[in-house]
């Protein structure tokens, strides 16, 4: 490697991490009860696994076609008096949303990886807004002053006893190290109920989007991201391109393999979004902005997608459903967390960093933390041969070096 103080400090951190006992103690929780989990749901619904083959089928065509399911989706967006947009890249995005934003707004936000990916939040916030994520675990991240160790789980690495002590420093009120779960979310439903309502902007993220129709799936079980995408007046949406799908029943076909995969039986909401509120009830007048948002715009971010999709073997790291499935399957997450990537984590992370980031060092040292076990692979309801991944990975990489 080029850099070597770069590998030394990633060594550093990980192996700092994986000598964390209170780190190892929140895993050994989390992995067991997703386990469990998971096995109950497919149990349940055995005809998931076969539902997910076809979602392979549905990514596998949809990647190509990207760019032109894009421009569809925005076409029929503003048909339907929303505002879409394609940005090629990260800054551009950024840029989109700080114009629909301004300054001094009150903000509420659902998780998104896609939002993580381009520091979203912090820049909103060094332009004078104030940013509430509000997902339980991002907002324990967001209090620490810390990163998502999990795409779904961002907070899997704090045990119970340490969100306890957190709530009582910023909430005002005395929550014990050994209290409920049960008695800490409420402690953070209490707080942040208001902001909703007071918010001036919700900001979302989607799990997949049908583009004939624009409709954006949006899978919870919280109920936070139905509140931050209604109740404020204007929602915004920053959607990776490698969400959309052709058709409405493709869409409700991945959201499914989705939720089922990501520990759930079924989720508590699945919203789906096609435009700001409307309502024809006075002498059949569409009018916009009843009850729920004024204003619907939708940010289709590239930001290297269409790069990734053009190496025949990475190009699988495009089909992942985010059910994060894999990382309760990797020996090195379930000592590390999070550490064992960036954004986006483990041996699928380092494709996101060499090619979507374009961060070569980063991408080295997590290809080569990589064991290429292929436990990832047995989870992953669209098979992302991720060992396979990383094979070509380090062939490119070593290239590079040469070069």
């Amino acid at each position: 490697m080029k850099n070597n103080s770069d590998f030394k400090s990633y060594k550093k951190e990980i192996m700092g991490a994986a000598y964390n006992e209170r780190l190892r103690l929140a895993l050994s929780r989390a992995v067991k009860s997703f386990r469990a989990n998971v096995k109950n749901a497919l149990k349940k619904y055995p005809h998931t696994e076969k539902l997910a083959d076809e979602v392979l089928e549905i990514k596998k065509k949809a990647i190509p076609q990207m760019e032109k399911l894009a421009q569809q989706a925005v076409a029929v967006i503003e048909e339907n008096n929303g505002k879409g947009y394609i940005a090629r890249t990260a800054e551009e995005a950024l840029g989109i949303i700080s114009d629909l934003v301004g300054t001094k707004k009150l903000i509420v936000k659902g998780k998104s990886m896609t939002s993580e990916e381009i520091g979203l939040r912090e820049h909103l916030e060094e332009a004078g807004n104030e940013v509430y994520e509000t997902d339980l675990g991002e907002f324990i991240i967001q209090k620490m002053g810390s990163r998502p160790m999990h795409i779904l789980s961002p907070a899997i690495h704090v045990p119970r006893e340490d969100v306890a002590r957190l709530f009582s420093k910023i909430m005002g009120q005395e929550i014990a190290p050994d209290a409920e779960i049960a008695d800490m979310v409420a402690a953070a439903r209490e707080y942040l109920r208001d902001k909703y309502f007071r918010a001036d902007i919700g900001i979302s993220g989607a799990n997949v989007v049908a583009a004939e129709t624009g409709t954006l799936f949006i899978i919870e079980n919280e109920g936070n991201i139905r509140l931050a995408t209604s109740a404020p007046p204007v929602h915004i949406a920053l959607v990776g391109m490698e969400k959309l799908v052709p058709s409405l029943s493709d869409a409700f076909k991945v959201s499914e393999v989705t939720w089922r995969y990501a520990n759930y039986t079924i989720p508590s909401y699945v919203s789906m979004v096609s435009g700001p509120s409307k309502t024809g009830d006075i002498e059949k007048v569409t009018t916009y902005g009843a009850h729920g948002p004024r204003e619907f715009h939708v940010i289709f971010l590239d930001g290297g997608r269409t790069r990734l999709a053009k190496y025949p073997l990475l190009r699988q790291a495009l089909y992942c459903l985010r059910c994060g499935g894999c990382l309760y399957e990797c020996p090195v997450f379930a000592v590390t967390a999070g550490h064992f990537g960036d954004k986006y984590f483990t041996g699928i992370g380092a494709v996101w960093a060499a090619i979507v980031n374009q961060d070569l060092e980063k991408a080295a040292s997590l290809a080569y933390t990589c064991l290429t076990c292929g436990r990832c692979r047995q989870r992953c309801p669209v098979k992302i041969d991720v060992p396979e991944m990383i094979i070509e990975l380090r062939k490119l990489l070593a290239e590079g070096e040469k070069e």
